[in-house]
């Protein structure tokens, strides 16, 4: 008996020594897109500053595909050991679970969440050539042309898409969808080369596009005007009081990842977003630092945000194309 509890003390010591050094070796940042969209643009501005704190480089892993659940697949059978983490987002961790089916992740369960780290504004944007300017001149423009304008999305369960789904159904307009893998990235590069009419995505994929030119801004899906678009309404001011919302991103590790792990990422990251150089470059892309009160009000935000969208997916009858 002596013998047994020595033998766990031990496992605990042992236990206790590897989380005190926690971090040793590099850790993976697995994003589920492809380079050029949101979460991209995130995580590349925070992840210097994000290794200089933990003392340790921070690789970037972008697993794009299939609407964003190959990443989150592949950072949910990872080593529950705090060397992998994970960066979703409201598309990939809540609303996905409602659009697909036989998701073989249910995220609430197999992740710890950690924190959220940004809300990123939404634009609904057009091609230059596209003759209307505004959200009503859209929907006239939709009715005029049944099944002749189409729409693209960085997936086919995307919180992007969902947007559209809503206007269409409360309007009764016959649109096609075109969803895009790899996130908004190829979506926006799809839409600038004319090769759909118009989509909903986050300001951050597109500001440039918009300030250059290559795109046109029909509308923001945020609470007030932005201060890098002051000229483009709110979704609001178009009619539509339910559309405040903008694409959340956070940060999770897998199930059963330490306690003693879980906290010492909360407390880096959020060292990490309030750090004056990260804050303002994300601000300059349209994207605003929020962060969580604690690991348990991240949890709890996220499971009542899968609620809300596993709604809007059914309302909607949004499915997999």
């Amino acid at each position: 008996m002596n013998t047994l509890r020595l033998f766990l003390v031990g496992l605990v010591l042992i236990a206790n020594c590897a989380n005190a050094q926690y971090p040793n070796r590099p850790l993976k940042m697995i994003i589920p897109f492809a380079p050029g969209g949101a979460s991209d643009f995130v995580g590349r501005i925070f992840q210097p500053r994000l290794g200089d704190l933990l003392g340790q480089q921070i690789v970037i892993e972008n697993r794009a595909g299939a609407s964003g659940n190959l990443g989150l697949e592949a950072a949910a059978r990872s080593a529950p050991d705090g060397y992998t983490i994970y960066l979703g987002n409201v598309g990939t961790v809540a609303i996905n679970p409602g659009v697909f089916p036989k998701l073989p992740v249910n995220p609430v369960k197999d992740f710890v969440a950690i924190t959220q780290v940004v809300d990123v504004p939404g634009v609904l944007v057009a091609h230059p050539s596209f003759q209307a300017n505004t959200i009503k001149e859209m929907i006239a423009v939709a009715k005029a042309y049944p099944g002749r304008l189409n729409f693209a999305s960085p997936g086919s369960g995307s919180q992007n898409r969902l947007e559209m789904e809503l206007i269409r159904k409360a309007e009764g307009l016959d649109m096609v969808h075109i969803p895009y893998k790899g996130g908004a990235g190829p979506a926006a590069t799809g839409l600038i080369a004319g090769e759909t009419h118009m989509m909903f995505t986050t300001v951050s994929s597109v500001l440039g596009h918009i300030k250059g030119a290559r795109l046109k801004a029909l509308a923001v899906v945020s609470a007030k005007r932005l201060a890098q678009l002051p000229e483009v309404p709110t979704m609001v001011e178009s009619g539509y009081p339910d559309s405040t919302s903008g694409s959340w991103q956070g940060i999770f590790v897998p199930a059963g990842t330490s306690k003693e792990i879980v906290d010492r990422l909360y407390a880096v990251m959020l060292q990490t977003m309030k750090s004056p150089d990260v804050a303002e470059r994300l601000a300059k892309g349209g994207v605003e630092v929020v962060t969580s009160a604690s690991p348990a009000a991240f949890a709890a935000y996220v499971a009542a945000e899968t609620q809300r969208w596993g709604r809007v997916a059914r309302e909607s009858g949004a499915t997999v194309d």
